[in-house]
């Protein structure tokens, strides 16, 4: 071979190296860019379940990045990093596609813990007979929070008991729930399924219009494999409501389950409309609760809300809302959206990275380009001091300022249930960075 026939395969195979380099150098740059950003804003805190890479296993292949959907990892030093720790939300498709077991995946971190109930691999808790599937187990996701609520009710279905009223009692109609409902059909079990609000959809219930509430297919019992990427919360809903129809699932609207006893063959469920015979309990109650109030004089009047529902309702209004995470910020720029309203948000970080560190980035842009425009007044490293009919008192920094208010929407998320379970004797570990 001469070297002009040398040439004639080294030439190609050099471009093609060079090619690849250069992209990879280009991406591994973006990386570090995304990473510093996230570390000088302060969005150093995944607030939910998230990976952890193990350096001495990572080969590099990259597998986990791009089949990450939230864009929360990147290749840097031929590693692959968590560079955008707050986009995660727990989806583990990193862990599923890494070839090399190098990714585990945990809840919480050094700095902030999570607490979570223990539960078995059936999401079975310590006590017998009482499940707990979705996001109060720390799984926020629609379709792995049908998932487990379809896994819990096919170990309850192989411990049917006639001498009990029913087989479960599922409390909580989102995801979880709903999918334990068409499980609890499939397998022939007596069930009642419990919402103590005036709708199902769980947390979707509360999100505003328009919402996003899916990104990926989710298989449900009797149904069978629903492909849905992006769809609103109203669409959303609308499917759900067309599954109960279609199945007939048995739903108890606005009744609120008050307490849970054991019994000699199971245990009795007491909502605020009665009594449940029952020999097991699924918990697919999400980890909001009891919306978490802000303790101030004047919260009682009837213009403290704890969600957005209609933006549309505060047209023409001095409206303020308070809270750092997505909910709180999607509320005010919804309503500022709305004409003739004046928005105010009051978040209790001292930086705007810090206040809205679990906020995803696109609505922390989007924030910070109406609070450039004006269409949104940010109040940081304050509190709500009263409430008044027409005003209200507001603390920020070292300031007191009182400002004119005909709205306050208080999206400062909801307490865990955590007393709640303990005094049913549920163990709850508060996990820092572990599985």
């Amino acid at each position: 071979m001469d070297i002009f026939d040398f040439a004639v395969y080294l030439v190609p195979l050099v471009i093609i190296v060079y090619f690849y380099l250069s992209n990879r150098n280009k991406k591994e740059s973006a990386a570090v860019e995304q990473m510093n950003e996230s570390i000088e804003a302060g969005l150093t805190e995944p607030s939910s379940l998230h990976p952890v890479i193990d350096p001495v296993r990572c080969l590099g292949a990259g597998v986990c990045v791009r089949a990450c959907p939230e864009e929360a990892l990147g290749m840097i030093n031929g590693k692959a990093q968590l560079i955008n720790p707050t986009h995660c939300i727990g989806h583990g498709a990193c862990a599923a596609a890494c070839p090399h077991g190098a990714i585990t995946l945990v809840f919480g971190t050094e700095k902030r813990g999570m607490d979570i109930p223990q539960v078995s691999p059936t999401f079975e808790t310590n006590i017998p007979g009482i499940f707990i599937a979705g996001e109060l187990g720390g799984m926020g996701l629609i379709r792995k929070a049908v998932t487990q609520g379809t896994q819990a009710i096919e170990t309850i279905s192989k411990r049917k008991d006639a001498n009990t009223p029913l087989d479960v009692v599922i409390v909580g109609a989102g995801p979880a729930g709903l999918g334990a409902a068409l499980a609890s059909i499939d397998k022939k079990l007596r069930y009642v399924l419990l919402e103590q609000e005036e709708s199902l959809g769980g947390a979707i219930f509360q999100y505003p219009r328009n919402k996003i509430a899916m990104t990926a297919p989710v298989k449900l019992p009797i149904i069978g494999e629903v492909k849905m990427y992006e769809v609103s919360k109203e669409k959303l809903l609308e499917f759900w409501h067309g599954v109960i129809s279609k199945t007939g699932i048995k739903l108890n609207l606005n009744e609120r389950m008050e307490g849970i006893t054991p019994s000699d063959t199971g245990f009795v469920v007491k909502t605020s409309k009665g009594n449940y015979e029952t020999r097991s309990v699924l918990l697919a109650i999400g980890r909001r609760g009891t919306p978490r109030k802000l303790g101030v004089p004047g919260e009682e009047l009837p213009k403290v809300v704890y969600r957005l529902i209609d933006p549309e309702q505060y047209r023409n209004m001095h409206v303020l809302v308070v809270g750092g995470g997505d909910s709180a910020l999607e509320a005010a720029m919804a309503i500022a959206d709305q004409p003739g309203t004046t928005v105010s948000l009051a978040a209790r970080g001292d930086t705007f990275g810090a206040a809205f560190s679990g906020a995803k980035a696109k609505n922390r842009d989007r924030l910070q380009t109406m609070s450039d425009s004006g269409k949104v007044k940010i109040y940081l490293k304050s509190g709500v001091k009263s409430i008044d009919k027409a005003k209200l008192i507001i603390k920020h920094g070292d300031q007191e300022s009182e400002i004119p208010n005909d709205a306050v929407i208080v999206c400062a998320g909801g307490t865990l249930p955590t007393p709640f379970l303990k005094s049913i004797g549920v163990m709850v570990e508060t996990k820092f960075g572990t599985e």
